[in-house]
């Protein structure tokens, strides 16, 4: 019954676009832009409407049909799906273009390059030849209508409305009936039969060819007469484009031949972007090796090719080297530069999921890189992704024995730290920088992170910047490097509006002045800056104190990350030169260099002191001036890769790289001594979690007395009192910043309070040393029975049996 029929037309899974049809080839084919319902993804629809009296048409388009969808070539026009009814026929492929409207459309934006129709026009020969010898079928139809173009550039053959068996079957070739297209037929069709078994059977598919690399240099062929003129077609073209256009069909060259011809060294198809296609075409045969060799190549000629080309090609096949391929951190550079291409949404959709899977490997390599181009992805992610799945991973590289590592890691704070939580932020990561600062064996590494405390500490609570940003920068202004005591000094100038003036006169002042006898210029010449800065601060609350809220209006604020601006450009030198020192550290001394000083001591358990252990012999002058040398050479090779030179401060940046000329020894022995400057009970600090992070890495072990000097209460026992190992008493400090020092210590019974992980840490080294020593016992025990055994019974002889 009529009422059971359906229409398959509106049953099809693909519609029209609305869009008026593109200008398609001349023949019985309408080109369609449409899309797939379920998905909505582009497709292109060739449409022929059956009409009466038009059999013969009728015939050529299901033909057409048939050959589409049992062809299968990468450089065949796709099929997708059909539809044939006895109205119309519908054939969907991949989404393309018509090559003479691609062309048209890339001549207004500056035309194509010669690479890329080098590689079309490979393409469209390696098609004929799977035609001519793999299928022995003729095209009969090769020209300008016949080449479509995807959307990644690739050049794909159609037009198969005309093509016939070169063995003979089923008849000779189709009648076309069309002027535009029986133009590009060759000499030899209008002779007799006699010259016609001359001929090749691909002579008149070479002969297209050559009609269609003349059009695509020099326009549409107005007559044959013309293909005489090369025209603008290239030098290294010429002579094999007369071969093709040659008026004996005898010598015109098979399809593979000519390929081969132009493939040779200097021919037209011999470049580097013919040569990575072929490469991604065949990639999944290659030995690990040679895609490791590839894609390190890769990324130096991706600025030379199409846009749609590394969007469409290159990133799916560098996606699926890194999922399936195991290709490491090689992919990385290619990745981020294809990456640039993309839209935001297509970057969260196809770049982030790759890279937060990349932050969960054990690769060395493929974590430096991620540290060292976060920059390119950073503004893609988002704050849980970063808080959950990235920096649990990146904080693992606080802890790797690779200074290179550590050093990156700790770099990489500048740019997650305005995305990271509360927790992740003022408590997970200040953990690590206080054990950096006080026991990382690297100097340029406990400099830079005390240069990135400066930069992020904006972003600290209130309570946080408290409780950690005197402490940090105080203790760095007693460190051997002569970097870090800079560092220190210019990390209270760039947060000098995140303390009040309390903390001011009684804690930071105190600090600084005693860098005024600092052995290094440089360290003195930035401490009396910043000391007069802090001093005018003072001097104007004291001449006007409505001041005083004004001045400290961003001590207790949350934290502010606008305020970021100002700290970045203070210390951008220290990272920067810093750096590059680092890496020639790495590269001269593979073996971490020793502490440059021993760790303070601390009373044990009884009260007894806990021996320290043997300072290490700091780096000679020699050695310092061997790596100064290139010191302006490596600061530009860090320039390209990072951030943080992008900075400026002027004078402060040349007389702070300064530093490492002038510096002779980290040992030199600073004169003059802090001395009568007692601790205040009622001063005593309230960071007691800060203090408790780490035994000896707390920041808590910086300078907190007070600027005034009264007498210890009544029954405190002073620090001198104990018997510390020395001839004479010295400071927590002193081995740290190699100067002599006679300043008292704190009162012992701040140990007991917030230092119990130190005790537990050291009862817990005690009993692995007893556990080591009953090892060693045992050893020996076992070795001398074996010994008095075999001096007894003597040698066993060779395959003896052993009897009891």
């Amino acid at each position: 019954m009529w009422f059971f029929a359906r229409d398959p037309v509106r049953d099809f899974p693909f519609e029209l676009s609305p869009e008026p049809p593109e200008s398609g080839p001349p023949g019985p084919w309408v080109l369609h832009r449409g899309r797939k319902k379920a998905t909505g993804s582009a497709v292109s629809i060739f449409v022929y409407d059956v009409k009466p009296g038009a059999e013969e048409q009728t015939q050529v388009a299901k033909a057409a049909f048939k050959r589409l969808k049992t062809l299968r070539h990468p450089n065949i026009l796709a099929y997708i799906d059909g539809l044939e009814t006895e109205k119309c026929l519908h054939i969907v492929t991949e989404a393309v273009t018509p090559l003479g409207t691609y062309l048209k459309a890339r001549a207004e934006a500056g035309g194509l390059k010669e690479q890329e129709l080098s590689w079309g026009l490979h393409q469209i020969v390696k098609a004929l030849s799977f035609l001519v010898n793999d299928c022995n079928l003729i095209h009969n139809n090769v020209c300008m209508a016949a080449v479509f173009v995807d959307r990644a550039g690739e050049w794909k053959l159609g037009g198969l409305d005309y093509m016939y068996s070169a063995q003979g079957n089923g008849g000779g070739p189709p009648s076309k009936g069309i002027p535009e297209l029986e133009q590009y037929d060759p000499p030899e069709l209008a002779d007799s039969s006699s010259s016609r078994a001359l001929k090749e059977e691909w002579s008149a598919d070479m002969w297209r060819l050559g009609c269609l690399i003349w059009e695509v240099f020099n326009g549409s062929l107005p007559r044959a007469a013309a293909l005489r003129n090369p025209g603008k077609i290239p030098k290294s073209l010429v002579t094999h484009y007369c071969e093709l256009v040659g008026a004996n069909p005898k010598v015109r060259p098979n399809p593979a031949r000519f390929l081969q011809n132009c493939r040779a060294p200097g021919g037209f198809m011999s470049n580097r972007f013919v040569e990575t296609n072929l490469f991604l075409e065949e990639i999944q045969i290659k030995e690990p090796a040679e895609k490791q060799k590839f894609f390190q190549e890769l990324s130096k000629s991706l600025d030379s090719f199409p846009e749609d080309f590394c969007r469409h090609k290159v990133l799916p096949q560098l996606l699926t080297a890194f999922e399936f391929g195991n290709a490491g951190a090689v992919v990385l550079t290619p990745l981020f530069k294809v990456g640039k291409f993309l839209s935001a949404e297509e970057y969260q959709q196809k770049i982030i999921p790759v890279v937060v899977k990349m932050f969960s490997s054990t690769d060395r390599a493929m974590r430096i890189r991620l540290l060292q181009q976060m920059e390119q992805f950073i503004q893609y992610l988002d704050e849980p992704t970063v808080n959950t799945q990235i920096f649990p991973h990146v904080v693992h590289g606080f802890l790797d024995t690779n200074p290179a590592i550590r050093e990156q890691t700790v770099k990489s704070m500048l740019l997650l730290a305005p995305k990271l939580n509360e927790t992740n932020l003022n408590v997970e990561l200040m953990k690590h920088f206080a054990r950096l600062q006080a026991k990382d064996d690297q100097g340029p590494i406990r400099c830079n992170t005390t240069v990135c405390l400066g930069k992020i500490g904006s972003y600290l609570s209130a309570s946080t910047r408290h409780r950690v940003l005197t402490s940090a920068f105080s203790r760095a202004t007693k460190d051997p490097f002569a970097p870090s005591r800079v560092a220190g000094v210019l990390g209270f100038a760039a947060t000098h509006n995140l303390y009040s003036m309390d903390d001011c006169a009684h804690k930071i002042l105190p600090v600084l002045c005693g860098l005024t006898v600092d052995p290094e210029k440089s360290v003195r010449d930035q401490a009396f800056k910043t000391i007069r800065s802090f001093l005018s601060k003072l001097e104007s609350v004291s001449e006007d104190p409505t001041q005083l809220a004004e001045v400290e209006k961003d001590v207790h604020a949350a934290s502010s990350p606008g305020t970021g601006g100002a700290a970045a450009s203070w210390a951008g030198w220290a990272v920067t030169g810093v750096s590059s020192l680092t890496s020639k550290l790495i590269r001269a001394h593979p073996t971490p260099l020793p502490s440059e000083a021993p760790v303070p001591q601390r009373p044990g358990p009884e009260g007894n002191p806990t021996p320290a252990p043997a300072p290490d012999t700091p780096m000679t002058s020699g050695q310092w001036e061997t790596q100064e040398d290139d010191k302006e050479d490596t600061a530009e090779d860090s320039a390209t890769g990072d951030r943080w030179d992008d900075e400026d401060w002027g004078s402060l940046e040349q007389e702070a790289e300064s530093v490492l000329a002038q510096q002779d020894d980290w040992s030199v022995k600073g004169p003059g001594s802090r001395a009568g400057q007692v601790s205040h009970p009622e001063h005593k600090p309230l960071e007691s979690d800060w203090n408790s992070w780490e035994a000896e890495g707390s920041w808590e072990q910086g300078w907190q007395e007070s600027s005034s000097v009264q007498p210890p209460p009544e029954g405190t026992r002073l620090a001198s009192e104990y018997n510390w190992g020395g001839a004479e008493p010295s400071d927590p400090f002193a081995a740290l910043s190699g100067r002599p020092s006679t300043q008292p210590r704190p009162d012992p019974d701040s140990w007991g309070e917030d230092n119990w992980e130190g005790l537990e840490a050291e009862s817990r080294q005690a009993k692995a040393e007893l556990a080591r020593k009953k090892r060693e016992e045992r050893r020996r025990e076992m070795e001398a029975k074996r010994a008095e055994k075999k001096a007894t019974k003597g040698p066993m002889k060779l395959g003896a049996r052993k009897l009891d």
